[in-house]
């Protein structure tokens, strides 16, 4: 079984049978969903001191900050669905 891999910025990868949610982190919610990832030692920074552009939530309470936006996350998603599913055919 292979993990497919999203390129998040500067080298860095998630595998998105991990992610659960992509969020901006502009949010009351979220910037709480941050700091307690923080505390609990359960966070990863991916921006390369860049601003934090998207929050992903991942599995087993983990939280990705990345640099690029959200909508950016999810075209990147499609296109390695859409690549999937054209060479699977």
């Amino acid at each position: 079984m292979a993990a497919d891999l999203i390129h998040v910025g500067f080298d860095n990868y998630l595998t998105l049978d991990r992610v659960l949610a992509v969020a901006s982190p502009a949010s009351a919610p979220m910037k709480r969903t941050i700091q307690r990832a923080k505390e609990m030692h359960r966070s990863i920074d991916l921006t390369s001191g860049r601003r934090t552009k998207a929050v992903v939530v991942m599995h087993e309470d983990w939280v990705s900050l990345i640099a690029i936006t959200p909508e950016t996350f999810a075209g990147r998603v499609a296109a390695l669905r859409a690549a999937a599913s054209g060479s699977a055919s």
